[in-house]
């Protein structure tokens, strides 16, 4: 066993039964064995991060599921080990938070950006049943964090950028604020350096000054504490880079007026003792007005409970203290993670669920949302961006995205309660529906039964997109026809901007395509989604764009029969296409061309497709390109094929495999070996250490391609090898 497998075993052992510390030997001998030979860009075996990452969640004091979960969190992406096995060996639970972890694999994406925001609606969906998939997240973003240096400058810089952006505010949103403090140093070391390193600088040379001025305010706390009989741990505040730079740089302050340098934590056993603690606090030291804040009273929504309190120390220095209970302290360092502990699995309180509501409306958004860059906008605007907190006239407390209005608190209410809206009062009095809710506000949402629905134009002013949701709802639900009307005339608009017309665009076969991707019925229902919102004319064109592209690349070069030497070409095109073994039902000597998209070869299933101009083009009975393009028995032809000696085809082959050296070698040498010739070979290598190569070879027939597959496949480290059919 490694040393880093023993750390774990030695911190789970004094809390774990004999059969949980099994079940988690089991997984890691799995994970082991299954990242057998791959090795992080570091160098290190593979097996030490999916162990490091169940540390950390160790000591979140997190569930044993959990941590058998993060040993095994990269197999079913990064090996040959697949769900079901992982299903069998561990049961349903753990296979579902391993899947839940592991990014969308087989699918064509356009660009990167799209790849990863579908990884991202996959994870935020499978965390939305089960909170557990973003903490082994979390832990996994947080040691590939730790050991980012091994990258080039430029991944480092990319990878903080998302981190900064996605995860910190996750850690933020769930309350678990050990992982966001070290995420938000890492980063703002990689992408602000010399920002960084200047404030590392200047708070050391204030050390000594800082660590006296806060150990005579202990010194005192203490005395004074235990003279009214309350038992108390009194200490110091870590420091985090970050947050510092935050204030200094996003709020314009300089080093000497972050009041949080210099900081205080007070922890007791009892709510009553904080609330006796603090008048203690206040007899002692002035408090600066209106920097006293109660989240005990008034909990933050990622169940973070505290008493503020900013206080002027000896010589006019401010000076911060926190004070909670012991409970609300473990809540305040790992957040929900709180909830699971090593023997339960299962949330300790009954409100867990309602704690979590906001996660849970996830799954009622994404109905509405037909893309995933969508998706992530709107994650990116109501989890991660700052917060206002609001009351309703009873009391109670709603968060907002920062920016929100009036119309965002009906929504937050109720859909009926926004529906129905005609006007606000903020603090008893009238304000515009395009009012900036503050911190503090008293709201009241003002209603009538006459008010039909609510207008479009909000969808303009408001900021959350729990509001934007139930308003598109709305017209998705009562205005059908004007949705489908609206949405034809964006389409005629954004078709314009393009300088395209509709019957250019709008075939049959690429409209369906795009029907599939965005989940619409028919083209009346894709119109109604671009009238209400649900997906932008935008969006849609430049999928057809995309469609219309390919079919004037694949299919629409006309030849130009003014040129003779292209004349010549075309006849030596027809003469070749005649000896590729091809006899076209019911025509003689017509021009056929082995299409590049699949490139069939003798012992597949083929169907011919006439083409404008260019003859016959001939596809795999199963081409992406004949399935997605739906078309009519008019344009298909049978075909089959003829025996022609000597004949040789193209088969284009993809191949994974645990990158090595000399492993491209190997293959090539593999390929030499029959005597077939290698027409081309490209390798990539992912941050995994996996490698993706792509292989053209020059063959006579399935046989022969089905000979090379298997021998390939024996190749040290190669764990697939499939044909390209596209």
């Amino acid at each position: 066993m490694s040393d880093g497998y023993n750390r774990l075993v030695a911190k789970l052992k004094n809390s774990c039964t004999q059969s949980e510390l099994e079940l988690l030997e089991k997984a890691y001998n799995l994970s082991k064995s299954a990242h057998d030979g791959q090795q992080r860009v570091s160098g290190d075996p593979f097996i030490t991060h999916p162990v490091e990452v169940a540390i950390i969640l160790a000591d979140l004091e997190m569930d044993i599921t959990s941590i058998v979960a993060a040993l095994l969190h990269d197999t079913i992406e990064d090996t040959t080990c697949t769900y079901e096995k992982i299903k069998q060996v561990f049961g349903t639970e753990i296979a579902d938070l391993v899947d839940g972890v592991t990014k969308i694999g087989k699918i064509a994406y356009t660009t990167k950006a799209e790849e990863q925001a579908e990884n991202f609606r996959k994870m935020f969906l499978a965390m939305a049943k089960d909170i557990r998939v973003i903490l082994i997240k979390l832990a996994d973003r947080l040691h590939n964090m730790r050991t980012l240096k091994y990258k080039p400058l430029d991944r480092q810089i990319e990878i903080s950028r998302e981190t900064l952006e996605i995860y910190a505010p996750i850690a933020h949103r769930l309350g678990i604020f050990k992982i966001k403090w070290e995420l938000e140093d890492i980063c703002l070391r990689i992408l602000e350096p010399a920002v960084y390193y200047d404030l590392v600088e200047r708070i050391a040379q204030k050390r000594q000054e800082r660590e006296a001025f806060i150990n005579d305010i202990i010194k005192t706390l203490t005395e004074k504490i235990s003279e009214i009989n309350i038992k108390a741990a009194i200490e110091g505040r870590p420091k985090h880079f970050y947050s510092i730079y935050n204030k200094m740089y996003k709020e314009n302050k300089s080093l000497d007026q972050i009041y949080d340098l210099f900081a205080v934590r007070i922890i007791v056993d009892t709510v009553k003792d904080c609330y006796s603690a603090l008048g203690m606090v206040h007899e002692l030291y002035k408090p600066i007005p209106g920097r006293f804040k109660d989240y005990i009273a008034v909990p933050k929504p990622n169940m973070y409970q505290s008493l503020h309190t900013t206080l002027i120390g000896r010589e006019g220095i401010p000076f911060e203290v926190q004070i909670r209970t012991w409970e609300m302290h473990r809540v305040a360092e790992v957040g929900i993670a709180a909830h699971w502990r090593y023997k339960e699995g299962r949330s300790e309180v009954t409100d867990l669920d309602n704690k979590l509501a906001w996660l849970r409306q996830l799954l009622d958004w994404q109905k509405d949302m037909r893309d995933a860059d969508e998706f992530m906008e709107t994650l990116k605007i109501d989890l991660f961006t700052d917060e206002v907190f609001v009351f309703t006239p009873k009391g109670d407390v709603k968060s907002l995205p920062s920016g929100s209005t009036p119309i965002d608190f009906a929504y937050a209410i109720h859909s009926a309660v926004g529906n129905k809206m005609m006007g606000a009062k903020v603090n008893g009095k009238i304000v515009p529906l395009g009012y900036k809710l503050k911190n503090g506000d008293i709201v009241e949402i003002l209603t009538s039964a006459n008010v039909t629905g609510p207008s479009r134009d909000w969808l303009k002013i408001v900021k959350s997109s729990q509001a934007r949701s139930k308003i598109n709802q709305w017209f998705k639900k009562e205005k059908r026809e004007e949705n489908i009307l609206r949405g034809k005339e964006l389409v005629e608009k954004e078709l314009k901007k393009h300088g395209l017309t509709h019957a250019e665009l709008f075939k049959p076969e690429w409209v369906e395509i795009v029907l599939k991707k965005y989940t619409f019925q028919t083209l009346d229902d894709l119109y109604a989604g671009i009238g209400y919102g649900g997906i932008t004319a935008n969006k849609v064109i430049s999928r057809l764009k995309e469609e219309y592209r390919k079919f004037v690349k694949e299919e629409e070069t006309e030849p130009q029969a003014a040129d003779p030497q292209k004349l010549l070409k075309e006849e030596q095109k027809k003469k070749k296409a005649s000896e590729n073994g091809i006899i076209v039902k019911g025509i003689d000597n017509c021009l056929v061309r082995i299409a590049h998209c699949c490139n069939p070869v003798p012992g597949d299933a083929i169907v011919g497709y006439i083409t404008r101009g260019r003859g016959v083009s001939v596809h795999r009975a199963d081409c992406v390109n004949m399935a997605d393009r739906n078309i009519g028995e008019d344009r298909i032809i049978e075909v089959r094929w003829n025996t022609v000696e000597n004949a040789s085809y193209l088969a284009d082959l993809n191949l994974l495999a645990n990158d090595r050296t000399s492993l491209i070698m190997d293959i090539s040498n593999t390929i030499g070996e029959d005597k077939i010739p290698l027409k081309g070979i490209n390798a990539r290598t992912t941050r995994e250490q996996i490698a993706i190569i792509d292989i053209s070879l020059e063959i006579t027939n399935t046989q022969q391609l089905d000979k090379i597959i298997k021998k390939l496949k024996r190749i040290v480290g190669v764990f697939q090898v499939t044909r390209k059919k596209r």
